[in-house]
């Protein structure tokens, strides 16, 4: 974690964040994010809400990651008018940034086991794994369902377009910004060389589709008996584009199982493989970069940025750039 990761929340501060939904009895902040600050608080009357706040130093932050509580705030209230998307009630937002310096996102509390934490075994040994995987495939699918009008982040006009390989573009050519502020050596000249050649591919995707982007097993709570999927978190990063994406953000290390999916999502064809390898290549790109502005230290960053860094040339050199 960087030095300055962000400190405790005063108890006034996140008594005053609830008010609006009762009395704070009891607060524990929750480990295991590295962008937010999130609390599990309980409420006098039993109630259990997550209260997540933005970090309010914004100087470490890339290009896309402004003002991403607001989208999952968005998201969220989408979720209310789509259930089967399986994401907590917003209960509550605060963008003034007067209790605190970032904005708020109050939501309710999902009960039951992040799949990463449930023990399941290996897919082809353990049918809760098989049964998690197809749920999740279903998932993506529903995600995939719901339309909006423009694509790119709907927090940031400047990453937005009107075409999937507009916003697209800009998205990449803000995270090559990024890494030139912070000194992040990457292939910049073969990225922007791939998404040129393979633009046509990108302009068969014609509908902005929700796509959250981040569903790797942290973000997915199951039922630990059965590995049904009954919860989905963190649509902070959620975007309007091409459905693939979320097929990488499932497997952002590009080494887990591939997802059963519906004929909707063309995987095979030439340009429905091109558009997959771009995805990879972008998410492969956005945890190769951050790794600089968020200061990550230990033992493990080492091997982290070389997997990335492997990915983000694997990607490139199947795509023949």
């Amino acid at each position: 974690m960087p030095d300055d990761a962000a400190p405790d929340l005063p108890l006034d501060a996140l008594t005053r964040l609830v008010a609006p939904l009762g009395t704070l009895a009891d607060a524990t902040r929750l480990e295991g994010g590295l962008f937010a600050t999130t609390y599990r608080v309980t409420l006098e009357d039993g109630t259990r809400v997550v209260v997540k706040t933005a970090p309010v130093a914004t100087g470490r932050l890339l290009t896309h990651e402004h003002d991403l509580l607001r989208t999952e705030a968005e998201v969220y209230a989408l979720g209310a008018e789509h259930p089967d998307l399986l994401l907590p009630r917003l209960l509550h937002q605060d963008f003034t940034r007067e209790v605190v310096g970032g904005d708020v996102v109050v939501a309710a509390h999902l009960d039951g086991v992040p799949w990463k934490d449930a023990g399941f075994g290996p897919a082809g040994l353990d049918p809760r794994t098989a049964r998690a995987h197809g749920d999740l495939a279903a998932l993506i699918g529903r995600f995939a369902a719901v339309t909006g009008t423009t694509f790119g982040y709907p927090q940031s006009p400047a990453l937005q377009a009107d075409t999937w390989r507009g916003a697209l573009t800009a998205m990449v050519e803000a995270l090559l910004s990024d890494a030139q502020r912070w000194s992040v050596d990457v292939p910049a000249d073969r990225i922007r060389t791939a998404l040129d050649r393979h633009g046509a591919a990108l302009d068969e995707v014609t509908e902005p589709r929700l796509v959250h982007s981040d569903l790797w097993p942290g973000n997915l709570f199951v039922d630990p008996v059965t590995g049904a999927l009954t919860g989905v978190i963190d649509p902070e990063r959620a975007l309007w584009g091409d459905p693939l994406v979320d097929v990488v953000g499932a497997d952002p290390m590009w080494d887990g199982p591939g997802l059963d999916l519906d004929d909707s999502f063309d995987l095979t064809s030439p340009s429905g493989a091109a558009r997959l390898l771009l995805a990879r290549m972008w998410l492969a790109l956005v945890m190769t970069v951050e790794i600089a502005p968020r200061a990550y230290t230990g033992d493990w960053v080492a091997e982290y940025d070389s997997a990335n860094r492997g990915n983000l040339l694997r990607a490139l050199d199947e795509l023949g750039v």
